[in-house]
C-alpha cells in the first residue's frame, strides 16, 4: 500500500501543497458522490484522504484553508428539484477505523466534559446504513416535507417521492406538534436483485449496488418511477422538535418506533467502549446476512443533555462517530491505462480492468492517482508497494469499500507477462498536444494548453455553470458539452451572448432533439436572471486553481466589491507590496492560493476572458457578516492560560458561535485576549501591544454566560 510522508516529517511548504491537493480531490469526490450519485473514489480512499487532511491541519493549524474539506458536508442539491433549507443543519460523522480510535473518541469526550475516567458514560450503538440521508418534517402529525441532505444546509424536495415508500408513515398519532425525523433510505438485497432483473427485461439501465439504486430511485422527477422501486426507510435521528422525544438517544429511538417508524433492531445501549467494540464485532459477523448494506457502526452519547453540551464542530457532532468496516479486495487484469484531462489541466491516469466482482459490485475502472504511483514511488522518490511498478497486462489487486471506483493497490509479479514494458507517462496532453509539465513539488503533470485545450475548456465551462457557481437553470454539464461541440460557446462570456447571437427563437437550438421554442426561451431567461450575481459566486465560477467555494466567499467578504477585488489582484502581480500582503492577510489564503489568483489575473488571454465575462454581469457587492446582538461579533480573540470554568474547546466553540474568530497567536489584528492562570508569553505580548485583556470571569460576563 502507499507509504506517504509522515505528517510529523512534512515541511510547512509540503503541508501547504498537500492541503491544496487534498481540498481539490475531496471537493471533487463530494460532488461525484453526493451530487451525482456517481462516486469516483472508494469510501476507504475518501476516508483516508479526509484523515490525512485532518492530521495535517492539526499539526499546521495556521495553514487550514478557507475551503478545507473538514468544513464540507455533502454537495449542493441537484438540478430539477425544489430546494429545502434545513432549519437544523444535517451533519456528517467523524470516522473511527480501529479500536484505538474508539477509545480515543471516548477519552476526547471525557476531556471535553471534564468527565472522570472512572465514571459511567453511556452510548448507543447502531448499524450505519449505506443509503441516502432523508429528513421528514411532520406538522400536527402529518407529513409536510421530505428533503435529502444536499450540502447539509439545503436539500432537494422529494416529498412526493417519499410518500410512495411504505415504511414512511404519512400520519402520526401522539407526535409533537412539529417533528423532523431523520434517517436513511435504502434498498434490501433481494429487492435490489429483483429490480435489476426487471430492468434487464425492460431493456433499462441496471444498478451497480443497492445504495446507488436507492439514491437514484428517490431522486426521480417522476414519482411513479419511485413508486415502482422497492425502497425502505430506517429512522435514527431528528432535527426540529416542538417538544423533546425523550431524555436519551435510546429513549428517543424507542419513541420513534412507537410512533410507527422502522428503527434498527440491532441498536443497543453500551456502558463502556469495550461493549461498543464487542457489538461492532457482533454486527460485523452478521453483515453478510442482514439483507441490506451497512458500512460500519455508529456510536452516540446516550444522554441528550450531554449531546447538547458537546455540540458540533464545523461539519460533525462531537458526540457521535462512525466505526467503519475494513475495505474489500480482489484481483484482476489491467487491460489499459487511459489519461483524462481535468479543469486545471491535470492528467489523471485511469486503469481499465477486466471486469471483476468486488463485494457484490462489478468494477472495470480504478484510479491510479499519478505517474509516481504507477512507477511504484511516492512524490519524494520513496518506494510504495515495495517499489513494484504497474504495467499494462499486470495481474493487479483492487481495493475498494462501499460502492465506488476502486484503486490498484498491489501487483502480482509472478503473473506479469514477459513482454510487458514500464508504462511511460505522456509528456504531452492527449487532448490538445500541448506540453504537459510537472512543476517542482507537484505530484500531478498538467497540460499547458490552457484555453486552447478542449478538455480544460469544457471542464471550466462545466464548473462555471455548476450549482455553487452560476447555477443556470437548464444549463448543466450535458448541455455545456453539446453547446461547446457545436461551437456555440468556448468561454463563460459566450453563454451570456447566446440570445443576441442566435435571436429570440434560436432556430439552431429549437431544431435539436429535446428542445423547442418554449425550452429555448426558458434557457435564455434563466441565463439573463444570472446576470445579476453575487461576488462570491463570480470568484468561484472563474475556476481558478486552489480557490474553492468557501475561500471565494471569504475573498468576497474581504474585498466587498468586484472593482476592489479586481484592482487588488492586479496590484498584487509582483507578489510583494501592500496589495500582496493584504491578500495573504485574508483568512485561509496562503502563498499557493494567492499566487494562483494573481497568476490568473496576470495571464493576458485569461484576463481578457474574465473582462469579457464581467462586461455581461451585474456583480453584487458582498454583505458583511455580522451576528446581531453579539458583543464579540467580528472580533479576533485569543484564549491563553488555564480556563477553570469551561474547557478551551468549549470557550472556542462559544466564541465562534457568537461570530468571533479565534486565533492561536497574538498579533496587531487581535482584539481581545482572555487570559487564565499561566498566560505566559501571549499575555505579555498582549500587554506590549495594548490589547484588551479579560480573565475568565470577565469573559463569561461579557458574553452573558
Amino acid at each position: 500500500m502507499t507509504r506517504e510522508i509522515a505528517v510529523s516529517e512534512l515541511t510547512e511548504d509540503q503541508a501547504r501543497e498537500e492541503l491544496a491537493a487534498l481540498a481539490e480531490a475531496l471537493t471533487a469526490a463530494n460532488l461525484a458522490y453526493h451530487g451525482a450519485d456517481a462516486p469516483e473514489i472508494t469510501d476507504a480512499d475518501y476516508d483516508a484522504l479526509k484523515r490525512r487532511n485532518a492530521e495535517i491541519e492539526t499539526r499546521f493549524p495556521e495553514l487550514k484553508r478557507a475551503d478545507s474539506p473538514s468544513d464540507q458536508v455533502g454537495a449542493a442539491p441537484a438540478e430539477g428539484f425544489a430546494k429545502v433549507r434545513h432549519q437544523v443543519r444535517m451533519m456528517s460523522l467523524g470516522n473511527a477505523f480501529d479500536d484505538a480510535d474508539v477509545l480515543e473518541f471516548d477519552a476526547s469526550i471525557r476531556r471535553y466534559l471534564n468527565w472522570p475516567a472512572d465514571a459511567q458514560l453511556a452510548y448507543t450503538a447502531e448499524p450505519k446504513i449505506d443509503g441516502l440521508s432523508l429528513s421528514l418534517r411532520y406538522e400536527n402529525g402529518t407529513l409536510v416535507t421530505a428533503a435529502t441532505r444536499g450540502d447539509g444546509e439545503t436539500g432537494e424536495n422529494v416529498t412526493v417521492n417519499a410518500r410512495t415508500i411504505d415504511t414512511i408513515p404519512e400520519v402520526l398519532t401522539g407526535a409533537p406538534e412539529v417533528l423532523e425525523v431523520r434517517g436513511e433510505v435504502y434498498m434490501r438485497h433481494a429487492d435490489f436483485e429483483a429490480l435489476n432483473k426487471r430492468q434487464v427485461e425492460r431493456g433499462g439501465k441496471t444498478f451497480a449496488n443497492p445504495r446507488n439504486a436507492a439514491a437514484g430511485s428517490l431522486r426521480q422527477l417522476d414519482p411513479e418511477i419511485t413508486r415502482d422501486r422497492p425502497l425502505a426507510f430506517f429512522a435514527y435521528s431528528w432535527g426540529v422538535l416542538s417538544n423533546p422525544l425523550a431524555e436519551t438517544q435510546s429513549g428517543a429511538i424507542e419513541r420513534l418506533a412507537e410512533l410507527g417508524f422502522q428503527t434498527n433492531a440491532l441498536t443497543r445501549r453500551c456502558d463502556t467502549p469495550a461493549e461498543m467494540i464487542a457489538l461492532y464485532r457482533e454486527i460485523e459477523e452478521q453483515r453478510a446476512t442482514l439483507g441490506y448494506d451497512i458500512d460500519g457502526v455508529v456510536y452516540k452519547i446516550d444522554r441528550l443533555d450531554l449531546q447538547e453540551r458537546l455540540g458540533f464542530r464545523s461539519t460533525t457532532p462531537r458526540w457521535a462517530i462512525a466505526h467503519k468496516f475494513p475495505a474489500e479486495l480482489a484481483w484482476t487484469r489491467l487491460e489499459a491505462i487511459d489519461i483524462q484531462v481535468g479543469r486545471t489541466g491535470a492528467l489523471s491516469p485511469v486503469a481499465r480492468l477486466t471486469p471483476v466482482t468486488v463485494g457484490g459490485v462489478v468494477v472495470s475502472n480504478a484510479t491510479l492517482h499519478n505517474e509516481d504511483y504507477i512507477a511504484g514511488r511516492d512524490s519524494r522518490g520513496g518506494e510504495i508497494r515495495g517499489g513494484k511498478d504497474i504495467r499494462i497486462g499486470d495481474w493487479v489487486q483492487i481495493y475498494r469499500a462501499g460502492d465506488v471506483i476502486p484503486k490498484v493497490a498491489d501487483v502480482d509479479l509472478s503473473k506479469r507477462p514477459e513482454d510487458t514494458a514500464p508504462y511511460v507517462f505522456p509528456e504531452t496532453c492527449p487532448e490538445c498536444g500541448s506540453e504537459a509539465v510537472r512543476e517542482e513539488g507537484d505530484a500531478v503533470r498538467r497540460c499547458t494548453g490552457g484555453l486552447i485545450c478542449p478538455a480544460q475548456q469544457i471542464e471550466k465551462l462545466k464548473h462555471f455553470v455548476s450549482r455553487s457557481a452560476f447555477d443556470i437553470d437548464g444549463l448543466g454539464a450535458k448541455q455545456v458539452e453539446q453547446f461547446y461541440r457545436d461551437g456555440w460557446i468556448a468561454e463563460p462570456a459566450d453563454i451570456f451572448t447566446l440570445r443576441a447571437r442566435f435571436g429570440q427563437g434560436m432556430q439552431q437550438l429549437k431544431n435539436r432533439e429535446g428542445w423547442g421554442e418554449k425550452s429555448a426561451q426558458k434557457l435564455f431567461d434563466a441565463i439573463d436572471e444570472r446576470r445579476k450575481i453575487a461576488l462570491g459566486r463570480v470568484i468561484f465560477g472563474l475556476g481558478i486553481r486552489h480557490v474553492g467555494e468557501q475561500s471565494a466567499n471569504l475573498l468576497a467578504s474581504h474585498y466587498g466589491a468586484w472593482a476592489s477585488f479586481d484592482r487588488a489582484m492586479t496590484e498584487a502581480q509582483p507578489m510583494e507590496g501592500p496589495a500582496w500582503d493584504d491578500l495573504l492577510g485574508v483568512d485561509g489564503v496562503g502563498q499557493v492560493m494567492a499566487a494562483s489568483l494573481v497568476a490568473a489575473f496576470g495571464q493576458e488571454a485569461e484576463r481578457a476572458a474574465i473582462d469579457r465575462l464581467v462586461a455581461q454581469l451585474d456583480i453584487q457587492d458582498a454583505a458583511r457578516p455580522a451576528v446581531e446582538g453579539s458583543p464579540v461579533a467580528g472580533m479576533t480573540i485569543v484564549f491563553t492560560g488555564s480556563l477553570e470554568k469551561m474547557t478551551r474547546a468549549e470557550a472556542k466553540a462559544r466564541a465562534e458561535a457568537l461570530g468571533a474568530k479565534v486565533s492561536g497567536s497574538v498579533s496587531k489584528k487581535t482584539d481581545l485576549v482572555v487570559a487564565g492562570p499561566g498566560a505566559g508569553s501571549k499575555g505579555k505580548k498582549a500587554a506590549e501591544l495594548g490589547i484588551d485583556m479579560l480573565d475568565e470571569d470577565g469573559w463569561l460576563a461579557l458574553i452573558g454566560a
